[in-house]
């Protein structure tokens, strides 16, 4: 298997092969070329894995997925169940990266707060999908809002995943279903995981955000 490197590399080359939304000016603000991926934050061997939509204006400038206000409170609810209090500190809240895997739909922030658009998604597909299967070690994926749950419907049932979402208890139910990912030498590797969907939670998001420290917490404790 080549180096986590390459893969990276990989995706850049693909990303300057034609162009498609990029927030040109976050990138030139932070120093970073925009077609630079910021693949991922953590650790490749971590049994979780948190997946969002994509990144974000904190996300660029710190070079890692959920490190806004949203990651925030994803890294203080690992942290809590961790070390049994809390920290505002941001620095501190990285040892919580030891523990986990944090990474997106698409390795780039697209302008303004838009989703990319199913093109782009499945444009980047086999990288993600190269990522979750063959890099990382773990098997439990706690997803953040409906974009980043439904990037999994190719890899369950017909309608399984789209069915799941409807459920009343979706965000206390799990999923299993069996990621694919093609190498570099066309060989299809085949991996099963659980999906543990929780909204997304941004601020703007009134229904879920305040309950969110409560339902990750209850997820965390039944992982």
């Amino acid at each position: 298997m080549l180096s986590i490197e390459t893969l990276i590399t990989q995706i850049q080359q693909e990303a300057q092969r034609g162009e498609f939304p990029i927030d040109i000016p976050v990138y030139q603000s932070a120093g970073l070329e925009p077609t630079y991926p910021i693949l991922y934050a953590g650790n490749l061997k971590s049994q979780l894995c948190f997946f969002g939509r994509d990144l974000g204006q904190d996300e660029v400038y710190r070079r890692q997925p959920l490190y806004g206000a949203a990651g925030t409170l994803v890294r203080q609810g690992v942290y809590r169940t961790i070390y049994q209090t809390d920290t505002q500190n941001k620095k501190e809240l990285e040892k919580v990266c030891d523990r986990l895997l944090l990474t997106n739909t698409v390795p780039y922030k697209p302008p303004g707060n838009k989703a990319y658009s199913a093109a782009v998604k499945k444009r980047f597909r086999p990288f993600i999908e190269q990522l979750l299967v063959l890099y990382w070690e773990g098997d439990k994926i706690i997803t953040l809002g409906t974009e980043a749950f439904k990037w999994f419907a190719p890899y369950g049932g017909k309608k399984e995943v789209d069915d799941f979402w409807r459920k009343r208890d979706r965000y206390s139910a799990e999923l299993n279903i069996s990621l694919k990912a093609t190498d570099n030498k066309g060989l299809t590797h085949e991996k099963p995981v659980t999906l543990c969907p929780l909204p997304h939670p941004s601020p703007l998001n009134r229904t879920y955000y305040a309950q969110f420290p409560t339902m990750l917490q209850e997820r965390l404790d039944s992982k």
